[in-house]
């Protein structure tokens, strides 16, 4: 990178209190490719959660407070697409101050999802890391249908040393989570995340791999209590996990 670039760590809520480890990750990969990081004091939730359960009047407040907070940093990065989409898309949705009409345009310009960033931003090709396993990828709805990003974690995943990284069957099919989806509609959800598993493990994948949490949290949960081998990964994990590794070749 030419110039230094300072990112604004934007750590969504399922991030924060269930896997700080994939926070962690992304923290690692950013300082590794030079990047200047600040966590911003006082950030709350999006307001994703509430505003897909309809509750768009009650999400203004959230809103209002993350634009005025964020607005001005160079870069807002953040490890997840529905996070990312809910401040990018659907902030315009909201009925904020009319003072703040400009600050969310200026936000929404400058928020990325993790890999995009790395990869469009930061123009990242390669992380000289190393994996020697056997990998598959799972689209996240939010990533892949309202962000349009797709190719851009294929490609970290690729340059990855050592990786066996093959497609499994229909990779953008939902996975059944869908925040309260997931539990008011349990036999669907539990029929789409089956399918999404079954299409894992028919692949011979060690690990799925994705960038959002919350569907990785959704498929381990049927991976596990139905005992099958397949593991998931957050991304920022692997790449994390892949960059030491390289280290570790390095001093060899």
């Amino acid at each position: 990178m030419k110039n230094r670039l300072h990112v604004a760590l934007f750590i969504p809520c399922l991030s924060e209190h269930l896997f700080p480890e994939s926070a962690l990750s992304m923290v690692k990969v950013l300082r590794h490719i030079g990047a200047e990081i600040e966590y911003v004091d006082g950030q709350t939730c999006c307001g994703q959660p509430a505003f897909n359960s309809g509750y768009h009047q009650q999400v203004i407040p959230l809103a209002e407070r993350f634009i005025e907070l964020f607005h001005a940093k160079q870069y807002v990065v953040a490890p997840s697409g529905s996070c990312v989409a809910m401040v990018r898309k659907f902030y315009f949705d909201l009925d904020v101050r009319q003072q703040l009409h400009q600050a969310r345009a200026e936000l929404a310009r400058k928020t990325f999802e993790f890999t995009e960033f790395l990869v469009d931003v930061a123009g990242i090709e390669d992380v000289r890391g190393s994996f020697p396993h056997r990998v598959t990828y799972h689209d996240s709805c939010h990533l892949r249908r309202e962000l349009g990003i797709a190719e851009q974690p294929r490609q970290l995943i690729r340059s990855i040393s050592g990786i066996d990284f093959i497609e499994m069957a229909q990779p953008d099919l939902c996975c059944g989570f869908g925040g309260t989806f997931s539990y008011k509609y349990k036999e669907l959800s539990i029929a789409m995340v089956e399918r999404k598993c079954r299409n894992i493990e028919e692949s011979g994948a060690e690990f799925c791999i994705g960038a959002d949490s919350s569907c990785l949290m959704n498929i381990e949960g049927y991976l596990r209590k139905h005992h099958k081998k397949a593991r998931t990964m957050h991304i920022a994990d692997l790449l994390a996990t892949s960059i030491e590794n390289g280290k570790k070749n390095l001093i060899r």
